[in-house]
This record gives C-alpha cells, sequence and structure tokens, in this order.
C-alpha cells in the first residue's frame, strides 16, 4: 500500500506534463532577431495587377497604410517564427491602427519564399490566398518581408489588399 501514493503522485505528474503538449500557452513567445527586406512595392503591385487583369479585373495601386499594416504583421510573424494572422493582433485592429478606411480587406501570409515572384505562385496555387487576390472590389495593396535567419522559415511575407 505504501506505494499506491507514489504511482498516483507520478500518474499526476505525467498528466501535467502532457497537458503542457496541448498548447504554446506555457511556452514563451520567441522574439527571433529580424530584418526588414526592401522591397519594390510598384513591380508588386505591377505583378498582381497583370495577374488580376488576367482575370478580367482592374488594377491595384500600392497604399502607404497597408505597407505599414503589412510591416507590421510580417515583423510579428518573423519574431513569432511562425505564421499567423492573429500574433500582431486581430486584422481588423491592425487595419485601424494603420489608417486603413476601407470596406473590404484581406491578407495573405506565407513563409520561406526567397522572391516575390514566388511567394506571388504560391498564392495563386492556393484558393484561400487566390481569391484574395482575385477580390473584384480590391483597388490597393500594401506587401512586406520580414527575415528571421533564426526561424524556420527565414523570410515572412504579409500582403494587404483593400478598396480603399
Amino acid at each position: 500500500m505504501a506505494r499506491r501514493p507514489l504511482v498516483l503522485a507520478a500518474l499526476a505528474g505525467t498528466a501535467l506534463a502532457l497537458a503542457g503538449c496541448s498548447g504554446s500557452a506555457l511556452l514563451p513567445a520567441p522574439d527571433l532577431p529580424t530584418t526588414p527586406v526592401i522591397l519594390d512595392e510598384a513591380a508588386a503591385a505591377a505583378a498582381i495587377s497583370r495577374y488580376r487583369a488576367s482575370h478580367g479585373l482592374g488594377p491595384v495601386v500600392v497604399d502607404s497604410s497597408l505597407i505599414r499594416a503589412a510591416s507590421y504583421q510580417a515583423e510579428s510573424n518573423a519574431r513569432a517564427g511562425r505564421l499567423s494572422h492573429e500574433v500582431g493582433g486581430t486584422f481588423d485592429v491592425r487595419l485601424k491602427r494603420a489608417g486603413f478606411g476601407g470596406r473590404y480587406a484581406a491578407e495573405n501570409l506565407s513563409a520561406g519564399s526567397a522572391t516575390f515572384d514566388e511567394v506571388l505562385k504560391r498564392w495563386q496555387v492556393s484558393p484561400e490566398h487566390n481569391r484574395n487576390m482575385l477580390m473584384p472590389q480590391v483597388r490597393r495593396v500594401g506587401i512586406a518581408r520580414v527575415d528571421a535567419p533564426g526561424s524556420r522559415y527565414k523570410r515572412f511575407w504579409a500582403l494587404i489588399l483593400s478598396d480603399g
């Protein structure tokens, strides 16, 4: 009978250890070193516009408030070392903080792509991301890339599209 409390204590310890595996709430968030990358946003908007035109849709132009919002989210994901639409706060809150004033908006995230052309192709073959790029209401975009060399993916991308 003296062994029973030890067995129960061991089982309780195992249950507590396994409970920590179910989520990341107990783990500190990484704060990886990052480097923003200067992109040719006009070239990116032109590539997206060409893609939209091939689907009968209008062009997009670069919007500085959307660049700020995209930069913030790419940076947040890079620092965390993972992709999440929520890591930098909710999409609506981030857009308001950046000065967004439109009615329609969408966000595409990606990690790992070395070039804009590569990430654009990834978004085109992803049904959800492609749908965002082909929203008829979209007129403005902001794109950003932030590198986190110490992370699994190395490069983090954010594209925000909106109607105004």
